[in-house]
């Protein structure tokens, strides 16, 4: 078998998808992050087509040798997420080639279902973050996790204002749904270490499953002092763009659950790695998943074949979202992900979906605004 063809496909909301195609009629499917950068993902996508064109597609670690290293000096974080996208579909393709799920490629079922946190809306008033986390209670799911924001102006965000409101809403919330359900908080790199620890320190006593993201990603060695200060649970990853990045937070331990993207890290191939090495520092899965339905797929996957798992991100219910494009997507039930059936990702393609299709188009950079106008992160 050959690899034919690299197709990629934006959808109108941003999500960004390849194809790889063989001489055999059989294809696999990727997706890669960064929804506002399609359009330079595309352009990498195609630099890669001289050494994959002719290519045997399972030779999966090989190739991810020649995408990854192949022009010399590293090429960033737009260029891991060409290399997951790609990635993710010749593992999609040899699980089909071979007939067997993907995560029979990774080693096997290790369990039976993979539990999701959805995310919750409305957070802005207490009384219907409540209402919405009691809601999900409800409908079967075990977590809830919503993002630290500044409950004065949806446009503004003061860290000192933020910290007081977010220790706010996870009391209402702890002392509203009881014990039994798991809070997960993301900073989303939005305070520096003092804030950070403030926060930290006044939510212990609420228990919450884990606070992500609390410092921005750039300084990982300043998680050293948070850990100095708090015993909450910290979740990281979702900006790293390679094994590397992560190696001062595993061999330090200065995170507890893995926020590993499989499209942006570099795929399964590389996913695969920082889950088994995380395993020997006893640090949990959490997949970064806020994407489209092939990124559920290969996060189930992996989930299902990683012994260490702790809950994966599911924003959007497979089969509620891109059924037109994707209509066959992950089985699910009651705040679980179940076990595809199907070989490769289980995931069926309706291609003909993207003619016509509104072309995406990139809106203004997001963020936030402090009160005196200065930039801060999202």
């Amino acid at each position: 078998m050959k690899i034919t063809a690299l197709k990629t496909f934006v959808h109108s909301s941003g999500n960004f998808f390849v194809k790889v195609e063989t001489d055999e009629g059989l294809y696999g499917l990727g997706e890669a992050g960064l929804k506002r950068r399609g359009a330079a993902i595309a352009e990498v996508v195609k630099s890669f087509e001289p050494d994959l064109i002719g290519a045997d597609p399972s030779r999966i670690e090989y190739l991810w040798q020649v995408m990854f290293r192949g022009g010399f000096f590293p090429g960033g974080v737009v260029q891991s997420s060409a290399v997951s996208a790609v990635d993710i579909a010749l593992w999609d393709l040899k699980g089909k080639a071979l007939g067997v799920p993907v995560y029979d490629l990774l080693g096997g079922l290790t369990r039976d279902k993979v539990v999701c946190y959805p995310h919750i809306g409305e957070r802005d008033q207490i009384d219907t973050l409540v209402a919405n986390c009691k809601k999900r209670m409800d409908e079967g799911w075990k977590f809830v996790r919503w993002g630290m924001s500044d409950p004065t102006d949806p446009g503004v965000f003061e860290p000192s204002r933020a910290v007081r409101y977010g220790i706010e809403q996870v009391k209402a919330v702890r002392e509203a749904c009881g014990d039994e359900l798991e809070i997960c908080v993301d900073v989303h790199t939005r305070l520096d270490p003092a804030a950070t620890i403030e926060f930290c320190r006044r939510v212990e006593q609420y228990r919450p499953y884990f606070i992500e993201d609390p410092l921005r990603s750039e300084s990982t060695q300043s998680l050293r002092l948070v850990r100095q200060h708090t015993s909450v649970p910290i979740a990281v990853g979702e900006q790293f763009d390679s094994k590397w990045k992560f190696q001062q937070v595993i061999e330090e331990d200065l995170m507890d659950y893995c926020r590993v993207d499989l499209c942006i890290v570099g795929g399964l191939t590389e996913a695969k790695k920082i889950a088994g090495w995380c395993e020997a520092h006893y640090i949990y899965l959490a997949p970064h998943n806020p994407l489209g339905p092939v990124s559920t797929a290969a996060c189930l996957h992996l989930c299902l074949s990683s012994p260490l798992v702790g809950v994966q991100e599911l924003p959007r219910v497979p089969m509620s979202t891109m059924t037109d494009v994707f209509p066959k997507q992950m089985p699910f039930e009651k705040g679980y992900l179940l076990v595809p059936d199907g070989p490769g990702l289980g995931i069926a393609f309706n291609e003909e979906a993207f003619d016509g299709m509104d072309e995406y188009v990139p809106g203004k950079a997001a963020g936030f605004s402090r009160e005196d106008g200065a930039y801060t992160n999202w």
